[in-house]
């Protein structure tokens, strides 16, 4: 029998809720290396981006330019191993990776634009 007083606890998709289900908790623990991850990744790739070489002589402004892609690349490549963790996964949504593997891919074809 149920108690009238007493609001029913929310569905979850996977069933009904348990009274120590800690999703939602381990969201927002999950979420702050996600959102480092990408901070990170748009920060190089922005680098990546805006280095400019004055000439086909600038080494210094290539190395630049490979240090920010591959940097970029291994913040994204970070962020989708750790969403590929089954309890990751079930927890967290594309929409979390989903930024980061889209800067890995600009800075892929930064890297292979740039020589």
């Amino acid at each position: 029998m149920t108690d009238p007083a007493r609001p029913a606890a929310p569905a979850h998709p996977d069933g009904p809720a348990h009274p120590d289900d800690d999703r939602g908790f381990l969201r927002v623990v999950l979420a702050l290396p996600f959102a480092l991850l990408t901070l990170i990744a748009a920060y190089f790739c922005w680098t990546a981006m805006t280095i400019r070489p004055s000439g086909s002589w600038d080494d210094d402004a290539y190395g630049g330019i490979v240090l920010s892609c591959v940097v970029t690349i291994a913040a994204a490549g970070s962020a989708a191993v750790l969403w590929l963790l089954p309890s990751v996964r079930r927890v967290m949504g594309w929409a979390w990776v989903a930024p980061a593997l889209v800067l890995g891919v600009a800075a892929a074809v930064r890297w292979v634009v740039s020589g």
